[in-house]
């Protein structure tokens, strides 16, 4: 079975170069305007399903020693571990990746796949000492 192909001579380099930049800069731009509007978003979730109350507004200025400080930590690393807690409080099996604690558990239960990617970009975003230092 044959692919599809774009029929490319040299008379028509010019224009399949010219489409595939536009598709590409309007994917940078569609991907910028998400990110900003993702980090207000995240913010207003952070608020709003209070972990503030825990972790500090700043995200950084944990009311406990034992809370970890999150501002600048990977936002990957934070929705992972939020889903794991999802997973953990659901009863899912060791296996499947779990973190199992009563607050974090019940926490991030309430929280939406949109809800953990918005609140990691905003944690992520925030200025902290979480840096290696050159």
């Amino acid at each position: 079975m044959s692919r599809p192909t774009i029929p490319v001579s040299k008379n028509n380099i010019g224009d399949v170069m010219n489409k595939l930049l536009i598709a590409l800069l309007g994917s940078l731009a569609m991907a910028t305007g998400v990110q900003a509007a993702d980090l207000i978003a995240g913010e207003a979730a952070y608020q709003k399903f209070t972990c503030a109350s825990c972790h500090g507004a700043d995200a950084k200025s944990p009311i406990m020693p034992e809370y970890p400080i999150l501002a600048g930590q990977y936002a990957d690393y934070i929705a992972h571990a939020l889903t794991a807690y999802q997973r953990g409080q659901a009863g899912a099996p060791a296996t499947a990746n779990i973190r199992k604690h009563a607050i974090m558990g019940a926490m991030a239960t309430q929280l939406s796949a949109t809800d953990i990617a918005n609140i990691s970009a905003w944690i992520a975003a925030q200025p902290s000492d979480l840096a290696v230092r050159k």
